[in-house]
């Protein structure tokens, strides 16, 4: 049976949500200057490559018209009129609007702004069709040599009780990572992200407030390039 993948988009600082109310078939990902495809209805979790950036997330899909919303690909719950979807979708394209993009179930969890969206509307029964592509937002900061020295290399450190000495001791985040992606894959279970948390707490937040957040979030935000020990299994 086909896992229930959502697709869902928040605006950062706004919190506005919309849940696209039916999947598409796939949706291909640009990793550097690579591409890559999977199929979300067939397959949940796919893995990206290490130490490679996503710089665009895209794909085709349908927006169902009113008679047409029982369709089993409609997520009835999440169901707009094509129309307001698509005055949304436009608007945020329009504004620049950075947000949230999660697909669930996958290693999709970016910040992104539209970078096109071109809806179609086709046949008799208020259906529309659309083909939408994401680009990565990328935070760019600029310090003062008195702020990078208020960053103390000693404050980035790992509790030393937490760091496992067997030998795979530390993973270094890349785009697209959450803490429970990178619990399941290092230590058997996603929900032993909040002990990878713990053990890097400092770093974590310290690197979220680098990038102009209030706090990491309880490791919601964490960023490329940032190197996490691994906890020791007890």
């Amino acid at each position: 049976m086909a896992k229930d993948i959502y697709i869902r988009l928040t605006e950062i600082g706004n919190g506005r949500k919309f849940t696209f109310p039916a999947n598409p078939e796939s949706i291909r990902g640009r990793l550097g200057s690579q591409y890559q495809s999977f199929e979300i209805i067939s397959k949940g979790t796919v893995k990206i490559p290490r130490g490679m950036d996503v710089t665009e997330i895209t794909w085709d899909g349908e927006f169902f018209g009113s008679s047409k919303k029982k369709e089993s690909v409609v997520k009835m719950e999440y169901y707009q009129e094509p129309n307001l979807c698509i005055t949304l979708l436009q608007e945020w394209q329009e504004k620049g609007t950075i947000l949230n993009l999660i697909v669930s179930d996958t290693w999709i969890n970016l910040d992104v702004t539209i970078s096109s969206f071109s809806p179609q509307v086709y046949g008799a029964f208020g259906n529309i069709k659309y083909s939408i592509t994401f680009m990565q937002a990328k935070e760019l900061r600029i310090y003062t040599i008195d702020e990078l020295q208020g960053f103390s290399e000693k404050m980035l450190l790992p509790r030393k009780d937490c760091v496992d000495t067997s030998g795979d001791t530390s993973y270094t985040v890349v785009s697209g990572d959450t803490l429970w992606g990178i619990a399941s894959k290092k230590l058997g279970s996603g929900q032993k992200w909040t002990s990878i948390y713990e053990c890097n707490a400092e770093r974590i937040e310290a690197t979220a407030k680098a990038h102009g957040k209030k706090s990491s979030d309880h490791g919601h935000w964490i960023y490329p390039g940032t190197t996490l020990s691994i906890p020791i299994e007890k």
